[in-house]
């Protein structure tokens, strides 16, 4: 294979111990990357600071270490980039399209729209906030477009922003930046060409195309893999309570995540180093054979 240009990264958020489900979504990002002859890229997601927690970001980082995920530049820290956000924010107040928003969380959940499991917002404060009230937020005022894009692994996803999501959030009323509009940024800051993630984020993507197309940036090709779930169905996370990978099984659990990712490695892997079994990972990588689905429970 040629070198390539491909740039891909994996941006978790320190909300606690790394996963087998972060797991999978690094190790599918590096797999892709390396398989490509392109670089892989490491962001700390940091920006919600109320969902930080102390030491996380260290731990995850030594943890992707322990299984040979090494990352080929200098890692960026979100909580460090307000100015980018900022820049980008007025960016989109000039062109006007965003604008101020007044509403709680209880009025919006009374007054808005079900599309789905996502309540959409129904423009209460497009034309204006209301007298006596106070700006608390700022949105993204969406046209009647629908976004498609082609997911390598999903295949064609199509949304229709203002039915299915309304004006959406880029400045919180905690005076935080939105993931959506940082994750963007970011992706252009480091010129990410391919976004390999979890599903979990597939609905996410055409927000994220509609701030590209505003701001003028590039759109990544995206890749979204199944999400590791428990046997009741849920995500892996801090909040269902997701045991942390193991530093000293790493190989183990890296033959586990192959088998996950329908990648069908030789048994004779197991007693491989991991050294061994990225290599074999890297050089046999074939996202096709992975399930187009959105979540998946994990093989004993």
């Amino acid at each position: 294979m040629e070198r390539s240009d491909y740039r891909g990264r994996f941006a978790p958020s320190p909300t606690g111990p790394l996963h087998f489900g972060s797991l999978v979504a690094a190790l599918g990002s590096y797999l892709d990357a390396k398989h490509h002859q392109g670089k892989w890229l490491v962001r700390i997601e940091d920006l919600d600071t109320p969902r930080t927690v102390k030491g996380a970001a260290d731990e995850m980082l030594g943890t992707l270490e322990a299984y040979g995920l090494h990352w080929d530049e200098d890692i960026i820290y979100q909580s460090r980039r307000t100015a980018a956000y900022e820049e980008a924010f007025h960016r989109l107040k000039e062109v006007g399209a965003v604008y101020p928003c007044s509403c709680s969380r209880r009025e919006i959940a009374d007054s808005a729209l079900q599309c789905g499991e996502e309540l959409v917002y129904p423009g209460t404060c497009r034309n204006g906030i209301a007298r006596g009230k106070t700006a608390r937020a700022w949105r993204v005022l969406v046209n009647d477009a629908h976004i498609v894009f082609s997911d390598r692994l999903q295949g064609n996803i199509v949304q229709h922003l203002a039915t299915q999501v309304g004006d959406f959030v880029v400045l919180r009323a905690d005076g935080l930046f939105a993931y959506q509009l940082a994750v963007v940024v970011d992706d252009a800051f480091q010129f990410i060409t391919h976004v390999v993630r979890g599903a979990d984020l597939l609905y996410s993507t055409p927000r994220q195309i509609y701030l590209q197309q505003l701001l003028e940036l590039t759109t990544p090709a995206y890749m979204h893999l199944p999400v590791v779930v428990n046997a009741q169905g849920e995500k892996l996370s801090k909040q269902t309570l997701a045991q942390p990978v193991e530093k000293n099984n790493a190989a183990s659990t890296l033959f586990a995540a192959l088998v996950f990712l329908h990648q069908q490695p030789p048994a004779e892997l197991r007693l491989c180093t991991i050294e061994h079994l990225l290599a074999w990972g890297i050089a046999n990588w074939q996202p096709a054979a992975i399930f187009p689905t959105a979540t998946a429970t994990q093989s004993n």
